[in-house]
């Protein structure tokens, strides 16, 4: 089956060459691949063009647009009904394609929820690695795909709505995802359709994912999960709000209750060997997981910031209207 595989970018001069040299490598080949790019400043535009000149494969339209609207203008393009979605910033394995789509074989399958691997050789990377992605053995029926590695039925896109388009280029694929799985699609999984993706290497890039991750999750106002009920990430970071209120208010009563100041010392210990466990488990990587250490103080932080931000612009749009 002829598939069209459908980008949205933004000035990604650094990795579009790469993603697009391994989608023409497949060993299934594209239909073609329809990219959107949404008014980049830098070269991503001209890179483009000179990988049409070496394959008629790939399209291009230059439109300035969020990234929602880049997602439904490339779906709107394609000429294929099976459609995969990636991202700039993610390398497709060889085979990446032929696993993706071979589930539709099964005619009521509607959607393929591929993987990704995230790529990373520094320990700080392998701890990010346990806060912003999936790990492969936690990969199940559960899991809602990303659009670093999905595909489906033009026309389930078409009947759900496409992408959202009122949210600022964040959570559009969690709202996209949780729409299919409201919708009842015949969804299939495959662990063996990967896509590396590059993993930030510093604390501020990976930091400053977690709070966007955060605010835009916050935005899709979803709260109970399509399949892992009140284990959504809001609820997740309600969670992290009532475990630092909760040690805070028994700091508080150690004032009165000095006794009290030992149970803070013991559940400070306890989630710091909780941490250190959970991403040396993930990682096998000692100085990863001392890396968890910081990171997780970092994010329970940050993820609460972004995800007040996120509630307080939804305030601030219900008001306006």
């Amino acid at each position: 089956m002829k598939t069209s595989v459908c980008i949205t970018v933004y000035n990604e001069e650094k990795s579009i060459s790469e993603l697009i040299k391994a989608l023409l490598s497949q060993s299934k080949k594209p239909g073609e691949i329809a990219i959107v790019d949404g008014g980049s400043s830098d070269k991503t535009v001209e890179l483009i063009r000179h990988w049409q000149k070496k394959d008629k494969k790939v399209r291009l339209l230059v439109r300035r647009c969020s990234r929602s609207e880049g997602r439904n203008l490339s779906i709107e393009l394609a000429r294929n009904n099976v459609i995969a979605v990636t991202d700039a910033g993610c390398v497709p394995k060889k085979d990446w394609l032929e696993k993706l789509v071979l589930p539709f074989k099964n005619k009521k399958v509607e959607m393929v929820a591929g993987f990704y691997e995230m790529k990373g050789d520094k320990p700080i990377q392998r701890a990010f690695s346990v806060f912003l992605g999936v790990h492969k053995k936690d990969f199940d029926t559960s899991f809602l795909p990303s659009t670093r590695s999905v595909a489906f039925k033009k026309k389930l896109w078409g009947e759900i709505g496409g992408f959202p388009e009122s949210l600022d280029d964040t959570a559009e694929d969690t709202i996209f995802n949780i729409k299919a799985a409201n919708y009842g699609v015949k969804m299939a999984h495959t662990k063996d359709a990967i896509v590396e993706w590059g993993v930030p290497e510093t604390i501020k890039e990976g930091i400053n994912k977690m709070y966007l991750y955060a605010k835009g999750d916050a935005k899709t106002k979803v709260w109970k999960h399509p399949t892992k009920g009140l284990a959504s990430h809001n609820m997740k970071v309600l969670s992290i709000l009532f475990r630092y209120l909760l040690g805070l208010m028994v700091l508080l009563l150690s004032y009165k209750y000095p006794h009290l100041l030992y149970a803070v010392i013991g559940m400070i210990f306890i989630y710091l060997f909780w941490i250190f466990r959970k991403v040396y488990v993930k990682t096998q990587d000692i100085y990863a997981a001392f890396w968890g250490i910081v990171i997780q103080f970092l994010s329970d932080l940050i993820v609460v910031k972004g995800f007040l931000s996120g509630i307080n612009k939804n305030n601030n749009i219900n008001n306006d209207e």
